[in-house]
């Protein structure tokens, strides 16, 4: 049983001191996914890697959630889940209309860019995972470790416990599927 496991099972028993244990064993790797999630934002977000990895943590480890974590993976793609949410309700509250709608705000400096900002609507991306999730949740899931956790293909095979070349076919359905998905809408 990994040291991880072990403090998810105390914090499920009640241990007060538990969750203070898991944010030294977790942090650096929430911090990398949340930095990987980061790097694919728009420019001047509000949100940063290290106020996305605290937001998706207490969301992990809130007590009145009464979560179950089975075991180390378990807790990633949760943490994984949790940070797709986080981006995606931050992503809808600057659309809507009470916080600026479609109204962008320009700084003088970044006038001459040179390359466009990304063109994404993370709302609808968001709604074709929960669609593909319905008819293949391997592929779902997978899909959200690899972009929203940044994992390479093996590492998301590993979290999910299935071989290379099965995440491999899924990776390669999953983007099919949501292509045709989002070019539908």
């Amino acid at each position: 049983m990994s040291d991880v496991t072990r403090v998810l099972s105390a914090i499920e028993q009640g241990d007060p001191f538990a969750a203070e244990q898991l944010l030294p064993l977790v942090y650096d790797e929430l911090r990398k996914l949340a930095a990987s999630n980061m790097s694919r934002e728009k420019p001047g977000q509000t949100l940063d890697a290290t106020a996305l990895v605290h937001e998706a943590y207490i969301r992990l480890v809130d007590p009145d959630r009464g979560r179950h974590w089975e075991s180390r993976r378990h807790f990633f793609c949760a943490a994984a889940q949790a940070m797709r949410r986080i981006l995606v309700e931050n992503a809808r509250r600057k659309h809507s209309l009470r916080h600026g709608g479609s109204l962008a705000r320009k700084d003088i400096e970044d006038c001459n860019l040179a390359a466009p900002e990304p063109d994404e609507d993370l709302s609808a991306l968001d709604e074709a995972i929960d669609k593909l999730a319905r008819t293949d949740r391997e592929a779902a899931e997978l899909i959200a470790l690899r972009y929203f956790a940044g994992l390479t293909s093996e590492q998301a095979a590993e979290v999910l416990g299935i071989s290379p070349r099965t995440a491999d076919r899924a990776w390669a359905y999953g983007r099919a599927w949501l292509r045709k998905e989002l070019a539908g809408s």
